[in-house]
């Protein structure tokens, strides 16, 4: 039952930023990439093939893109996203630390599974809004808000019996 009424919710969440998204780019046309059965990527509007690097940097720049199966047309955006994700945590210094992960996992099939989704989006708008207004003032601020963010993710989980 729980899990039914999470995924509802993440459902929900999900879809309204989804529309909340759209409607802020209806102004610009949505860029299609194609992903073929041999896992190769083509960029409708380029006409050419790309790599998950040159998709990474798309994201970097800001610009809106789907990443659709180009056999179903089934969105495979986050699935897209979520590689780029675990190449960048599997190369270099991760931004994740095992804990971090593992509480992320707990929210599955928890009542809380939509809230947190939120709530993670929150938190990174709001630090994304605070460095552009800085203009990347200093690391010192950046460190300073990432703690508060972890004393914050801290309480939130101490909340519903979770360890941080």
């Amino acid at each position: 039952m729980v899990r039914k009424s999470a995924a509802k919710t993440t459902a929900a969440a999900s879809e309204a930023h989804a529309n909340s998204a759209s409607e802020s780019k209806t102004n610009q046309p949505q860029r299609v990439i194609k992903k073929y059965p041999n896992r190769r990527l083509y960029d409708t509007t380029t006409s050419s093939y790309v790599t998950l690097t040159e998709i990474k940097q798309l994201v970097m720049q800001g610009k809106t893109f789907v990443v659709r199966d180009a056999k179903t047309g089934e969105d495979l955006t986050r699935n897209l996203l979520l590689q780029i994700i675990l190449e960048e945590e599997s190369a270099g210094a991760p931004m994740f630390t095992e804990a971090v992960l593992a509480n992320i996992i707990r929210f599955y099939g928890h009542a809380m599974q939509g809230h947190m989704g939120a709530y993670l989006e929150s938190n990174l708008q709001s630090l994304m809004l605070m460095q552009s207004k800085m203009g990347h003032q200093s690391n010192n601020i950046v460190s300073q808000m990432q703690e508060q963010m972890q004393k914050q993710t801290a309480q939130f989980l101490n909340a519903f019996g979770l360890k941080p």
